[in-house]
């Protein structure tokens, strides 16, 4: 009887623990998964840039081809160690950028990452009030649609999300422009803040780049104004083609909660459909929000390209048009190079919050 009695306590015991080994085990695999998985994602678009910039020829050729004498030119390409295999170049240039030095510019003869820490900080200020007007207007709207479900102001929300992710940046951009810029002459039409601003921000000796946190630094509420009066417009342009997916999103997964069994439950209790909306079902339909950051990311660099050129935003967009029309090709490769590691990045740290929040996101 005794041993009949310790065995199924044992073995009751030994799967509660294992369980609790494996669970453990899950997450810390899957961060190690997911981290080891930047490596060959940086390393595939880089090596796709280099290919494809390559196949027009050397960078030299194709930045001074025409301006230079053949013999000038050839001197240049001997200089700059073009004219050895294509092969030795690329893992050079692999080497290279593991080193942190991604070459000199051709068309401005400046290091590559001077231009990137020079312009980087204007293009991550940009993306980071595209997502906060993606966060404003796609979850507000989308809890909306969802309360108003199958009637007229959810079908008006769903006409709006669908043009705001199926207009064109550059032309949304000019239309904000023509409102608010030339018709009601409320807002400033290009640039990151007006020379005024930003000579008071040059003379600041900690300066970031970053120009809100810059505007603040010079104790003059005039200048913080002024740099958020030009942040208005592009944040517009680019965070409402975000909004747009983040409303269909939010509305889709509120009214599939509100399926289940325990928003049943409270609505049977009488709890209101405000509340069911508003309290019940916004927290869990926020968990899609969070997996699809890391893609959004992706998709604001996309178009701050055409952003930045639309409203003379100077940042990596900006310049990233200028070197391609200059076919500065080496610059072209190491703006592509670090926008692949944030996005790599930022896709790790996403991919990281939702397995914390949610302990279905496993391998």
């Amino acid at each position: 009887m005794t041993t009949v009695a310790t065995a199924p306590a044992a073995s009751s015991h030994a799967p509660a623990g294992r369980k609790r080994t494996s669970s453990g085990g899950g997450i810390g695999r899957y961060i190690l998964i997911r981290f080891l998985l930047i490596f060959p994602t940086i390393f595939i678009l880089v090596s796709m840039v280099f290919w494809l910039m390559r196949t027009t020829g050397d960078p030299i050729t194709a930045a001074l081809g025409g301006r230079l004498s053949a013999d000038q030119l050839a001197e240049r390409i001997h200089a700059a160690g073009y004219d050895r295999p294509i092969l030795i170049q690329y893992v050079e240039y692999l080497g290279q950028i593991f080193t942190g030095n991604f070459g000199t510019t051709i068309s401005t003869n400046r290091p590559v990452v001077e231009v990137l820490t020079t312009y980087g900080t204007a293009t991550a200020e940009l993306a980071f009030y595209s997502l906060l007007v993606a966060f404003i207007v796609g979850i507000p709207l989308g809890m909306v649609a969802a309360y108003w479900r199958d009637r007229g102001q959810d079908a008006s929300l769903r006409v709006f999300a669908i043009l705001c992710y199926a207009t064109p940046v550059f032309f949304s951009g000019l239309l904000f422009k023509l409102v608010f810029a030339v018709w009601l002459d409320v807002l400033p039409v290009s640039g990151r803040a007006s020379t005024r601003a930003e000579l008071q921000m040059q003379m600041l000796p900690n300066k970031t780049g970053f120009y809100t946190i810059d505007a603040i630094q010079t104790g003059n509420p005039a200048v913080l104004a002024d740099v958020l009066q030009h942040a208005v417009l592009p944040s517009l342009a680019l965070g409402l083609l975000t909004a747009g997916v983040f409303l269909r999103l939010v509305r889709a997964n509120v009214i599939g909660t509100l399926g289940t069994d325990y928003v049943d439950a409270a609505r049977s209790r009488g709890v209101s459909e405000f509340r069911l909306v508003s309290k019940h079902a916004y927290r869990p339909a926020l968990i899609p929000i969070i997996t699809v950051i890391g893609l959004q990311i992706a998709l604001l660099l996309g178009g701050a390209v055409l952003t930045e050129t639309t409203f003379e935003w100077k940042g990596l967009g900006f310049m990233l048009s200028e070197f391609l029309k200059a076919r500065d090709f080496v610059a072209v490769q190491g703006i592509v190079a670090l926008l692949a590691v944030i996005v790599a990045l930022s896709n790790f740290i996403v991919d990281i919050i939702a397995a914390i929040i949610d302990p279905r996101v496993r391998y």
